[in-house]
């Protein structure tokens, strides 16, 4: 049976990408990562991983005394997931309207439309 995947909070998108980044880690290596950029102490990124174990967000290994963490999904699958609630519960299920909102809510680099207009390019080539 294929269970949708949970919602993760702010805090638990920083915890998944740190591991992301970095990989399986412990809480103590998480931890320090996110020291630097959060005010979270090492007992709320403990709970936080423990209620991501539950909501199967992570996944623990305990064979060492350090628990090591590991995202549970991909980030393509977690931003996937994030963005089709988003575009349901936001935009109706219109890409074009969370496209021109997202275009018009920030600057866009010469990089990242270059990109976009290679994405149309192969949409617009598939359906031809």
């Amino acid at each position: 049976m294929n269970h949708p995947l949970p919602r993760p909070t702010d805090g638990e998108l920083a915890i998944l990408r740190v591991l992301w980044e970095r990989g399986p880690s412990t809480v103590r290596q998480i931890h320090e990562v996110l020291a630097g950029e959060k005010d979270l102490g090492y007992t709320s990124v403990l709970k936080l991983l423990q209620v991501m174990t539950e909501k199967n967000l992570v996944t623990r290994d305990d064979r060492e005394r350090s628990h090591v963490y590991q995202a549970a999904q991909s980030a393509e699958r977690t931003r996937e997931h994030l963005v089709g609630d988003l575009l349901d519960r936001a935009f109706g299920g219109s890409a074009a309207k969370l496209v021109i909102q997202a275009l018009s809510s920030r600057k866009t680099s010469r990089a990242e439309l270059d990109e976009i207009r290679a994405l149309l390019d192969r949409a617009e080539g598939r359906k031809s």
